[in-house]
């Protein structure tokens, strides 16, 4: 699970995922819950995952940063794993997230270039991009259709013709477990994609801000792509529902 990026800035109080990571770092016990909007409450994997090497990735994972190219733009960084692989590998990488603590930890890294600022407020003047990732499932940063399509249309005016997309996310039809279900079911029957939920991070006293986040399978994912500049190329499958998405300009 990776946080992600919201439209307005983040207060201290707010930024539970920065909060466990730092600990983390710091040789502090940590962990980090996950509450979705009808109440459920999920522990993580735990913020281990987000500090671990290369070769400790999913081999999904793996096998999406054969497919970076040229300067990358890194969407929700965490503690920047994804941007210090690639700078080894010598791109140029610019990180960006809104938690303060989260950048602050990738600086601590290595990484080179970081910015705090919301995906919906990237812009040219950052500069050009060849390749955007969307790692640890934040290609689910689409939202929902309207939202999605439009984030789209902003990442492609600031990618070369050449560009590619490389992210990451679920199918969230492979479940049985019947809560999941029911919350798929309810969100149809609101007219919304299956797999649109609503989240927020907790740690300690820490209580992050609700966002929406949208697993698609394969086949939503190449229809929200329709009518927009992108189309999906190929997928990267693992043993579970987890997938790499290579998404790429349409000549």
């Amino acid at each position: 699970m990776t946080r992600l990026l919201l439209d307005d800035g983040m207060r201290d109080a707010q930024d539970a995922y920065g909060h466990e990571i730092m600990d983390f770092l710091n040789c502090k016990p940590a962990f980090e819950a996950i509450e979705r909007d009808d109440g459920m409450v999920l522990l993580s994997g735990g913020p281990q995952m987000y500090f671990d090497s290369f070769r400790r990735w999913p081999v999904q994972t793996r096998k999406a940063m054969r497919f970076v190219r040229g300067r990358v733009l890194d969407v929700g960084s965490g503690a920047g794993r994804h941007a210090l692989h690639l700078q080894e590998r010598g791109h140029d990488v610019l990180c960006i997230d809104n938690s303060p603590l989260a950048l602050e930890v990738c600086r601590k890294h290595g990484v080179r270039e970081t910015r705090e600022m919301s995906v919906y407020q990237v812009s040219r003047t950052l500069g050009i991009f060849d390749t955007i990732i969307m790692m640890g499932g934040n290609l689910a940063l689409l939202a929902d259709v309207g939202r999605g399509k439009r984030l789209l249309e902003r990442l492609d005016r600031i990618t070369n013709h050449r560009a590619r997309i490389i992210g990451e996310t679920r199918d969230p039809h492979q479940t049985d477990d019947p809560i999941h279900v029911a919350y798929h079911e309810s969100n149809r029957q609101r007219g919304k994609m299956a797999g649109q939920v609503k989240i927020r991070v907790r740690y300690r006293q820490y209580v992050g801000a609700w966002f929406d986040y949208m697993l698609v399978s394969r086949d939503e994912l190449r229809n929200l792509l329709e009518g927009t500049n992108w189309t999906l190329r190929r997928t990267i499958d693992s043993d579970g529902p987890e997938y790499v998405a290579i998404i790429e300009k349409k000549f």
